[in-house]
């Protein structure tokens, strides 16, 4: 397709896909804890590493999108009047345009408040004796952003007898504290693979 005959509709319209295919893998594990599908959470991982590419393919694309809307019209000639007074499709006006620029940002910056969508599951302070703290460290595959981080800590945290649970998606890791008194590493591994993440190495740190 020669971009002469680009539209700003058209270019709206792809940008609103690859804003959307931006933010899937961050998107899915929301929607996997709203609807209670965790299976799914990490169904779309495999698109983290085109992200900043989509993420450049929507900028480029709103960008010419707002050029072909915002640049001057060469005046033609009409073969009627009324053609002049002819109302413009709701589909072509620039508020549309800032509508679809909008939801393309919110997808785009999803990582950044996606944390609101999960509740804190994080548990008062109990008491635990110290014989009975102990640490595990879990290698994760499957963790592409944030908010993966925030869908591994919920889950984990519903563990009875864990005490902290921290993951980092930039090391693939997590580490967790727990009351080997009331639960063990088999049964937070098997949390953190309920989610759909997979635990392909787990480490108990000897005390």
């Amino acid at each position: 397709m020669k971009i002469k005959k680009l539209s700003a509709n058209k270019l709206a319209g792809t940008s609103f896909l690859t804003a959307i295919a931006a933010s899937l893998c961050c998107i899915t594990p929301a929607l996997a804890l709203i609807s209670g599908a965790a299976g799914a959470a990490s169904a779309f991982s495999w698109l983290e590493p085109f992200r900043p590419y989509l993420i450049g393919i929507t900028v480029v694309f709103l960008g010419f999108a707002w050029y072909l809307k915002l640049k001057p019209r060469k005046t033609k000639k009409t073969e009627c009047a009324c053609e002049e007074n002819k109302k413009t499709s709701f589909w072509r006006t620039k508020f549309f345009l800032g509508i679809i620029t909008v939801f393309a940002v919110f997808m785009m910056m999803f990582p950044d408040y996606a944390p609101v969508f999960y509740p804190d599951n994080k548990k008062e302070a109990i008491v635990v004796q110290q014989k009975n703290i102990q640490t595990l460290h879990l290698h994760v595959q499957g963790l592409t952003c944030s908010v993966c981080d925030d869908h591994l800590e919920n889950a984990v945290y519903k563990v009875p007898g864990v005490i902290n649970v921290k993951a980092d998606f930039h090391m693939g890791a997590a580490v967790v504290k727990y009351d080997k008194s009331k639960t063990s590493a088999k049964k937070i591994i098997k949390s953190v693979n309920t989610t759909n993440y997979k635990v392909v190495r787990d480490t108990l740190v000897p005390k």
